[in-house]
């Protein structure tokens, strides 16, 4: 690699490695004069092993890892807080460079460990029933602090399991909405399917939208990835209330962008339709037919999720007889339901808990107009 002279690696920031798919560093190394080749090693030690100090990188030339300290460097966001749940769920607080904290969150299962990756600082969607709607919206974040939030999380919890993989599945419902931070996004989802970084399996690599439809027609062109929604209504009227965003891209049109979305996929893959259970407001035998009624057609299983309350919140968790009554009606038109069981709400870390520090909550509907019209 050509030398760079002191004034120019004065001028230039160091750039961050992690904010790369295993091709963007290739053509990154190539404008440096290297061989495509580094890439890949660099990339699997950077994520197979969590390196992020370059003189470790035993099989890349002294040479170049001298020049890499020089102008990069390999940055995951700040852990500043690891909880652990009773029962077995961790929850992070990662800490970014502008002050802002986000939240990660573990559950370990017989036959997986789950990650919950933030995508944004906050969300710039309104939905009801979410603590991190409440925090108000900051900024998305870089392709660096999603996967460096699978980095850390991975750093933090292998050598506690004797090297065996922890992590099998990742799941893009944390903090934010996913597709509308697009491109950073599929840039991180494409380094955890990537066999050279996490490897992880397409069926195991889930993006959760309220609906933003421009973009999910985008996602199968850009990463096969499963798909999760989070509907919580089976009519408009209701979801308004509930996600804001129906009132852009009601129902029908979601429904339609669905089906497109797994048109000629294999029989086996179904959208996971997620259902928060809300005393009261969405849980009657009406609101299960109006869901029957939404989902045809749409080759789908059916995650219902008790409400997890937060501070002020208006709203209260569904009866179990109640959720199990809603959920029969289901199963009996022909739905497959599964009622997801609560975890890690002893440290705020379940589902439509998250909230991290976000220090800026005026930028939500600026965000979302630059966003509508790019999709």
């Amino acid at each position: 690699m050509p030398a760079m002279s002191n004034t120019n690696i004065k001028q230039q920031q160091k750039v961050n490695l992690l904010d790369f798919t295993t091709e963007k560093l290739k053509d990154f190394f190539i404008e440096k004069g290297e061989k495509p080749f580094r890439a890949t090693q660099i990339i699997k030690w950077m994520h197979q092993y969590c390196v992020d100090d370059f003189d470790q990188m035993t099989n890349v030339s002294k040479a170049l890892r001298h020049e890499l300290q020089k102008f990069a460097e390999i940055r995951a966001p700040e852990v500043v807080l690891d909880k652990a749940s009773s029962d077995g769920t961790h929850k992070w607080l990662l800490r970014l460079e502008d002050g802002n904290c986000i939240e990660t969150v573990f559950i370990p299962e017989k036959d997986r460990g789950t990650l919950c990756v933030s995508s944004q600082v906050g969300c710039a969607l309104d939905c009801t029933f979410c603590s991190t709607a409440r925090q108000g919206f900051n900024r998305n974040l870089t392709v660096a602090e999603i996967i460096g939030q699978l980095w850390a999380a991975k750093r933090s919890l292998q050598p506690k399991a004797g090297g065996e993989r922890v992590i099998s599945n990742v799941v893009m419902m944390g903090m934010g909405e996913p597709l509308l931070n697009f491109k950073p996004v599929i840039d991180a989802m494409k380094l955890m399917l990537d066999d050279n970084a996490y490897g992880l399996s397409k069926r195991r690599v889930t993006l959760s939208t309220s609906g933003v439809v421009p973009a999910l027609d985008r996602l199968r062109d850009e990463v096969d990835v499963s798909l999760a929604l989070s509907l919580h209504a089976g009519n408009d009227q209701l979801r308004d209330k509930l996600v804001p965003i129906n009132k852009k891209y009601p129902i029908k049109m979601l429904m339609d962008s669905c089906k497109r979305f797994m048109k000629g996929k294999a029989a086996r893959e179904r959208i996971t339709i997620e259902y928060v259970m809300l005393d009261g407001v969405n849980d009657s035998d009406q609101n299960a037919r109006e869901l029957i009624y939404t989902l045809k057609g749409v080759p789908c299983k059916v995650n219902l999720i008790p409400f997890n309350p937060f501070p002020d919140t208006r709203y209260k968790r569904s009866p179990t007889k109640r959720i199990n009554q809603f959920r029969d009606i289901l199963i009996a038109s022909g739905l497959i339901v599964v009622t997801r069981r609560t975890r890690g709400d002893d440290i705020d870390a379940a589902c439509g808990q998250l909230a991290g520090e976000v220090n800026d909550r005026s930028r939500r509907e600026i965000h979302f107009l630059r966003i509508e019209k790019e999709t």
